[in-house]
């Protein structure tokens, strides 16, 4: 079978982007072609090394190009503190706000036994690692208020109250989150009011 022509593999490229269907695949490689064509190339260089230097945080989950991200590393955050998301991009929506101080820690997923989603896939026993090293006198919950993030939440809540020796406490983010909401669609000023305004979780 013949290879497909080369403008054809381009456009089929671009189908791997979300919400990304083959009009808008055609757009998008027409345009670097017909006028951005130093741009295209700058990219290209761009997603090839950012596919391979991009990693995770050994600690938290977040992505960076070391071993730890500068979050984790920083001695100025307030380490007993610890906000827990659903991806990276709730870490950057968060840190947007300049209203929250703590650490990260980043599931890459929420729980989800239909999918064959379960406590390891999404970090679980690492999380568990952290708080039983007993600095986290706080852990924040801030998943998405879905059905699967709010069954993550719960997990979560159970997890902190029997992983360390001391009390911790779990809080929720309040106003502002709407049902089947994601952080990552929340203005600035509504997450700032959800984290300043978070409720406790009872268990």
């Amino acid at each position: 079978m013949p290879a497909k022509p080369l403008l054809n593999q381009l456009v089929e490229s671009f189908l791997c982007l979300p919400g990304v269907g083959k009009k808008s695949a055609q757009r998008m490689a027409f345009h670097l072609l017909d006028k951005n064509r130093d741009g295209a190339i700058q990219l290209s260089k761009l997603l090839k090394e950012s596919m391979q230097q991009i990693g995770n945080c050994r600690r938290c989950r977040d992505y960076t190009e070391s071993d730890e991200c500068a979050i984790c590393r920083s001695d100025r955050r307030d380490e007993s503190l610890l906000c827990v998301v659903e991806s990276p991009s709730d870490v950057v929506a968060i840190e947007s706000t300049a209203g929250f101080n703590g650490k990260f820690f980043v599931l890459l997923g929420q729980l989800s036994p239909l999918d064959g989603i379960g406590p390891d896939e999404i970090g679980i026993p690492l999380l568990a690692e952290i708080l039983a090293e007993g600095s986290v006198s706080e852990v924040i919950v801030a998943t998405s208020s879905t059905i699967e993030g709010e069954a993550t939440a719960h997990y979560i809540g159970q997890l902190a109250n029997r992983c360390s020796a001391k009390s911790i406490k779990v809080t929720r983010l309040a106003q502002g989150v709407p049902v089947g909401g994601e952080l990552g669609y929340l203005d600035q000023s509504t997450l700032a009011l959800s984290i300043a305004n978070r409720n406790s979780l009872d268990f």
